[in-house]
């Protein structure tokens, strides 16, 4: 009987990767907020982004001949992480129509201090003090740049600090379901179960949108799809320790869309705060780079 390939780690894409997929929960969060404007739910928000989602990949599995995939190697594993990604969704959406991006986002980013004490108990990752440093640098660049307005909106910060721990637990289970299951099974089962646990609200909250509302809910999807595959690939070929670094990349796209979308202009600590979390993640992406090139 053959052996199963041995899984090898790749830090470099699984960091490009990781990048690429804040950005696109940046975007996904602005749909999301731009949409609350407009009268939709938070459920209602969660269930079409996951449903528009979902058609696609589902036909690509069928065409693409690629049903294998609909079998995970880990179920239980999957099948938590798609129920928790559900609620994960929802609860970050809340966040961010509650508060401003910059405020939501300061306090989501601390899944990203969460994550590495996670992995380091759960999946036995080593963390070193270089990682440590960066982690705890980049963390104070974020509270810097995105300081309190002063109106504390505590249900908001609720829900913010709710997100963080489940993007946290969501961070490390990926690590884990990384080592067994291809992304695409775990995408394919979180927009699965995202849309069949909101379904039922649908009903009573939801509406069938408008055309002119199709410019914010078909980018919402997409950039929440491609993200989700994006942030699959990264825990897979990279540490859960190394990969939650590059979360606070996405504090630089949510100032980029606050300023332009919403009108908020960044002040002087946006900036410098940028500049601390951009050196952390370039020295990061160095260290990691010269790792690899050593043990290949």
């Amino acid at each position: 009987m053959a052996s199963a390939p041995l899984h090898i780690d790749r830090p470099v894409f699984g960091m490009l990767t990781g990048i690429s997929a804040f950005f696109l929960f940046a975007v996904m969060n602005t749909c999301a907020k731009l949409l609350d404007t407009q009268g939709y739910h938070v459920i209602e928000i969660a269930f079409w982004r996951n449903i528009i989602s979902f058609l696609p990949l589902m036909f690509y599995m069928h065409f693409a001949e690629r049903k294998d995939l609909l079998k995970p190697k880990n179920p239980k594993a999957v099948f938590a992480r798609g129920a928790m990604g559900a609620l994960s969704l929802a609860v970050t959406f809340q966040a961010f129509i509650l508060m401003p991006m910059a405020d939501a986002t300061a306090f989501v980013f601390t899944a990203a201090l969460m994550a590495p004490v996670m992995a380091f108990f759960f999946l036995h990752e080593k963390v070193g003090p270089y990682r440590w440093a960066a982690i705890l640098i980049g963390f104070c660049g974020v509270l810097y740049m995105a300081q309190p307005t002063g109106n504390t909106n505590y249900i908001g910060i609720g829900f913010a600090l709710g997100a963080a721990f489940l993007h946290a637990s969501m961070q490390v289970l990926l690590r884990h379901i990384g080592r067994t299951d291809d992304p695409l099974t775990t995408v394919f089962y979180f927009m699965f179960l995202g849309a069949i646990l909101t379904a039922p609200f649908m009903p009573f909250i939801g509406h069938i949108p408008d055309f002119k509302d199709l410019w914010l809910l078909i980018p919402l999807a997409a950039s929440g799809g491609m993200a989700q595959i994006m942030i699959s690939n990264a825990f897979k070929y990279a540490e859960a320790s190394v990969v939650s670094v590059f979360n606070y990349s996405g504090i630089i796209w949510a100032t980029m869309f606050g300023w332009f979308i919403f009108g908020n202009w960044p002040a002087l600590q946006i900036w410098i705060g940028a500049a601390i979390v951009i050196s952390c993640n370039l020295f990061i992406f160095w260290r990691e780079r010269r790792l690899s090139k050593k043990i290949a």
